[in-house]
């Protein structure tokens, strides 16, 4: 009897082994610590494909850069299937689809409500999804989600009120153009810093500020060299996450589906956490003899006023489908300002 529990006990033991061995991987790569929204976020994701799946799906997290250094080299490995998952940004996307650019334009989207609607439109979404594919093979925007809140000017020494205040002013910026134009044209000095490589920068004065969300600049400990905040959200902080085509459609429709609940679980993940984390972070910004201001909605419409000649010499210099989706973009904006405004109608 010994002999025959044995037996069974080493077959279901190979079996299980088995199973597990079996099991669909997902390699997802991320260039942030253990302690971001992202890996957190990636969590949600982790828990949600393996419980739902029965095991049929596994998740390995690398962050930090470990297995790829920029969001160059990690889309890179998203193309050669040796990644399976990463977050980009939509100015990121735009290197392969220029179009994208136009999402990051600065002042279109006005609150958080609004931009959820518009990246949470699943045909927009979908026909995104269609042309990067085509400029970049095996590259499959799966959603965009909020990664760290809105981008606002945070400055060292002189605070910023009006459009005016920037000017001469050394400001630190993402590679994109459009948020370099947006600095250039209010006479500020545009200047690239890789963000790990921000604190350093701004402690050295090689910046003299930065375009941050406040969740971010606590996060990373940037506060230390600021000392002003103006909260003109001229940025949405949109995170582009891509997946290997090539994986999903080798996926059973109900792996799929799981896969697809596991990026909607994630996505309201990451639109709440800036939320959750913004009053804190005031807070400690606030504590550490740090200035908060908030403009007034005539002054930030003298930003917004300011900055309109970027979106118009973007739009100048963009081809017939820049155009188009620039277009495309500004209506749905206006569709879901008005289902927003409607919902106050019968609610109020």
């Amino acid at each position: 009897m010994k002999k025959t529990i044995l037996a069974l006990v080493t077959s279901a033991g190979l079996f299980a082994s088995a199973a597990a061995s079996a099991a669909v991987e997902f390699n997802v790569v991320h260039l942030t610590s253990p302690e971001s929204y992202n890996n957190q976020s990636l969590l949600v994701f982790k828990n949600h494909l393996e419980t739902r799946s029965n095991g049929e799906l596994k998740v390995n997290i690398f962050g930090s850069g470990q297995l790829c250094s920029s969001g160059k080299e990690c889309i890179a490995g998203i193309q050669a299937g040796m990644f399976d998952y990463f977050p980009t940004t939509v100015s990121e996307i735009a290197y392969y689809w220029n179009p994208a650019e136009s999402f990051d334009l600065p002042y279109l989207l006005p609150n958080d409500r609004v931009a959820e609607c518009v990246y949470g439109n699943d045909q927009l979404m979908a026909d995104v999804r269609t042309n990067v594919l085509k400029k970049a093979p095996n590259v499959r925007l799966m959603m965009v989600a909020n990664s760290g809140g809105w981008r606002n000017f945070a400055t060292n020494e002189k605070e910023i009120r009006t459009p005016a205040d920037v000017e001469g002013l050394k400001i630190r910026t993402v590679p994109a153009k459009v948020q370099q134009d947006l600095v250039r044209e209010l006479k500020g000095a545009p200047t690239p810093v890789a963000f790990p490589e921000v604190y350093t920068a701004l402690s050295t004065g090689v910046v003299e500020g930065t375009k941050n969300g406040i969740v971010d600049i606590i996060q990373s400990r940037l506060h230390e060299s600021l000392d002003y905040l103006t909260l003109d959200g001229h940025g949405y902080m949109g995170g582009a996450w891509v997946m290997s085509d090539a994986k999903f459609n080798a996926l059973s429709p109900e792996l799929k589906r799981i896969v697809l609940d596991a990026i909607q679980a994630q996505q309201q993940y990451l639109n709440s956490y800036p939320k959750h984390n913004e009053y804190a972070s005031y807070e400690i910004f606030k504590n550490s003899n740090g200035k908060i201001y908030n403009p007034t909605p005539e002054e930030k419409q003298a930003f917004v006023e300011a900055t309109q000649p970027v979106i118009d010499n973007w739009a100048a210099n963009a081809d017939a489908e820049g155009k188009q989706w620039l277009e495309r973009f500004k209506n749905q904006i206006k569709t879901c300002e008005a289902e927003i405004e409607a919902s106050y109608k019968l609610t109020m």
